[in-house]
């Protein structure tokens, strides 16, 4: 038998080295890469908010006309809602050991599912049961388990000092698409001039929303292997013993609070979803599905544009400044909605608080990757939104109720909303205002709290290391 000679066998076990050029050629390649997939997942947010767009107008306002009661289109949003809190609670679990990619490819052909569903059928069980297991837009602001998992790539493949930028950019697509959405949804009473029945063309739009659907799902497929969770923290992953909750380690105490907080400030939302709010204008003021469409264009539109303020007011004035002190002016103004006598003033007032409301979305995200370890995002995404998607699942069919009948004059609904939003804007303030992140650090203009000496910094209260989590986790 033939035997290697001891240089032979040092040479088959010591790579050849790598020269500069090499590694800078390398280099590029995986910043392409990367750079590719945040483009596709910004891509995949725009098609999906599109939808949401085209729904969120339109779904209230088309089950009115199927004869469906204010309470009963609240309670439809609730489920679905409920179900997306089911969706977001296995997502956290799961989706790093399923894969992320494939999970997106699941959640996409759900979403195709209930489109068809609903330009279909016109049965409410069957509605019930398909808003609860599928994806249903309701709202400008997505709440489905996709977005645990959005975050948890998005801030894998960027840097600290890129990540609020991009997730700015992520939220600037999702408004802009909402915007183009809602101008879609009247296309219904356009198509009338047509002969074509504003039936017909109400189920159209809701085949537009499945065929968005199943593009989303073909270009997950396209994402590198760089969005999945990285091999040493999966293998730890699958370790793991099952458990209730998504595995958190040191950063769990943060975690837990923002969540309280969170799920306070959905639950305000909740109140005030886009249907809701589409409903509540038809049903008070007379306004056609048309004018709608036009007025949550402009809103969602002045919402992107915001967006854009939201990276340097940050850079300036620090993560937590930003989502507090933008937000609590946009709560006066909705509560104000209620008291406008005419629609014209209600649509001036709402208009003025989405170029205010929606500047803490992606602060807010930044926030919360920048608190823990990158091996905890998806879980720490997973549990602010399941927070976030419980709060917002409980209100609507509470909205829908306030809005029947002698009820619909006072908007009890904008009223409960904004007070709430405020309490949670000053929540955050108190409990937050000394927590100190690394990257804010070396900019002191950013720093949300007046005493710095106070708090420990972030890489020593919240930052977790491999070994800390293994330690938790026996």
């Amino acid at each position: 038998m033939a035997t290697l000679s001891h240089e032979a066998l040092c040479e088959t076990m010591v790579p050849e080295p790598v020269t500069p050029t090499q590694e800078a050629g390398r280099r590029r390649a995986e910043t392409s890469e990367r750079q590719r997939d945040a483009w596709l997942i910004l891509v995949m947010r725009g098609l999906r908010s599109l939808a949401y767009g085209v729904l969120a107008v339109l779904l209230g306002v088309s089950l009115a006309g199927e004869g469906f009661s204010p309470a009963a289109i609240g309670l439809l949003i609730t489920v679905s809602l409920v179900g997306d809190v089911v969706g977001t609670y296995l997502i956290g679990l799961f989706a790093d050991t399923w894969g992320r990619r494939s999970t997106l490819v699941f959640l996409a052909l759900l979403m195709a599912g209930t489109g068809a569903i609903f330009g279909l059928v016109r049965s409410y069980p069957v509605l019930l049961v398909a808003a609860f297991f599928g994806t249903l837009g309701t709202s400008a602001s997505e709440t489905a388990p996709f977005l645990p998992i959005d975050q948890a790539m998005l801030a894998q493949i960027t840097t600290p000092e890129q990540r609020t930028a991009l997730f700015a950019r992520y939220n600037l697509v999702a408004s802009l698409s909402v915007a183009l959405g809602a101008l879609v949804a009247g296309l219904p009473d356009l198509l009338v001039h047509l002969h074509l029945s504003q039936a017909s063309g109400i189920s159209l739009l809701f085949g537009v929303y499945a065929v968005l659907a199943l593009v989303v799902a073909r270009l997950s497929l396209c994402l590198s292997q760089d969005v999945e969770v990285p091999r040493r923290v999966s293998v730890q992953v699958q370790n793991l013993k099952p458990r209730l909750a998504p595995p958190l380690g040191r950063s769990r105490g943060v975690v837990w609070r923002l969540t309280a907080l969170f799920s306070v400030d959905a639950l305000a939302g909740g109140l005030v979803v886009q249907s809701l709010m589409a409903l509540f204008f038809h049903l008070r003021f007379g306004v056609p599905l048309t004018s709608l469409s036009a007025l949550f264009f402009f809103a969602n539109l002045l919402s992107a544009l915001s967006f854009l303020a939201a990276v340097p007011l940050s850079r300036r004035f620090g993560l937590l400044n930003t989502m507090v002190f933008t937000h609590l002016p946009s709560n006066v103004l909705l509560i104000l909605v209620a008291f406008a006598p005419i629609f014209p003033i209600a649509a001036t007032l709402l208009l003025l608080r989405q170029a205010l409301s929606q500047m803490d979305v992606p602060t807010r995200q930044a926030y919360t990757m920048a608190l823990v370890a990158p091996e905890e995002r998806t879980a720490a995404a997973s549990v602010t939104s399941l927070a976030r998607s419980v709060g917002s699942a409980s209100s609507p069919v509470f909205s829908g109720l306030l809005l029947q009948g002698s009820l619909l004059v006072f908007g009890l609904p904008f009223i409960l909303a904004g007070a709430l939003k405020a309490a949670y804007d000053g929540s955050l303030w108190l409990l937050f205002r000394r927590v100190h992140l690394a990257e804010e650090e070396a900019h002191p203009a950013q720093k949300p709290g007046p005493s710095p000496q106070s708090t420990p910094p972030p890489s020593e209260e919240f930052r977790t290391s491999s070994e800390d989590e293994r330690s938790v986790n026996q």
